[in-house]
């Protein structure tokens, strides 16, 4: 009787296995996003950046009464693309540069985690308690919104995404609260590999996209940073380094106009498609024309 009974419970748990797998669509490319400020959204979102298809999705991380948006429900991907008041991100022409080449039965998904300001510490699961302790009360307020545990509300972000699509990458933009940090590479790669283990990824399936910070060219004031983030690939295989060279800059020189972040935004679609096997367009973005990326590995 009891051989009947969990032969009868593994049939269930088989079948629940095949329906949970079904419903992951194989053509909804995740992408997951992390950073601060830059991959957040500094700029000002212009009435162009706001038509938008379907076929580009953002799941919300946070609830949002503002957009009519709920937590862990996805929308299509009209700007903000992180929280509820932020701008424009270099997610959102990486998605429409995406959606603009890949095939019309694929959709693309943005899941978007950043807290302006942070260092690199903050999405570390041995560091962001002690980080978030000593952190200025704006930066407590959004650290808040993500559960105080952005890599962890990332991560619960991720899973549920898992169940729709299927985590096709990996885009970075970081560095500005981490200048001349020797280290950062190496932080940048526990992260990663922390991702892949607790998202069950295959590194060599799931490439990192890291952006470069307002480049020299700009008068970028932390554009030594770069050479740090450059060598990124040597720390991660899989690591691929989009420049921001000629992406024009935001008075501070800390962050990138919304022409900037398209033109950044379009260039980390440009490495993705490559790396899906797509062939790169004569454009940056979308609406247009600007140098193509060739960095990375």
């Amino acid at each position: 009787m009891k051989t009947k009974q969990l032969s009868i419970s593994l049939l269930v748990i088989s079948v629940l296995s095949i329906s949970t797998a079904s419903a992951q669509n194989k053509k909804f490319y995740i992408f997951l996003c992390f950073g601060q400020s830059n991959m957040e959204g500094n700029a000002r979102i212009q009435p162009q950046d706001t038509v938008v298809g379907p076929r580009l999705q953002v799941l919300e991380t946070v609830d949002c009464p503002n957009l009519k948006r709920t937590k862990g429900n996805w929308y299509t991907a009209v700007p903000p693309l992180a929280r509820c008041n932020t701008g424009l991100t270099p997610a959102d022409y990486f998605g429409r540069t995406l959606i603009a080449t890949l095939p019309p039965d694929v959709t693309v998904g943005i899941v978007n985690v950043s807290v302006a300001g942070c260092k690199i510490e903050l999405f570390q699961k041995d560091s962001y308690k002690d980080y978030a302790a000593t952190a200025p009360s704006w930066m407590v307020n959004m650290i808040n919104e993500y559960g105080g545990n952005p890599y962890g509300h990332l991560v619960e972000m991720a899973k549920l995404a898992q169940k729709s699509g299927v985590i096709k990458g990996i885009l970075l933009h970081q560095g500005e609260s981490n200048p001349n940090d020797t280290l950062w590479t190496l932080k940048v790669k526990s992260i990663y590999d922390m991702l892949l283990k607790d998202l069950r990824l295959k590194a060599r399936r799931v490439p990192l996209l890291a952006g470069q910070l307002v480049n020299e060219d700009q008068g970028g004031k932390c554009a030594a940073m770069n050479r740090i983030i450059d060598k990124l690939p040597e720390i991660i295989p899989n690591a691929y380094v989009i420049s921001s060279a000629g992406c024009p800059a935001a008075p501070d020189k800390l962050h990138f106009t919304a022409e900037g972040y398209r033109s950044l935004g379009a260039r980390y679609g440009q490495k993705m498609l490559s790396l899906l096997g797509y062939k790169q367009q004569a454009t940056t973005n979308p609406t247009t024309a600007g140098p193509t990326d060739n960095t990375g590995r």
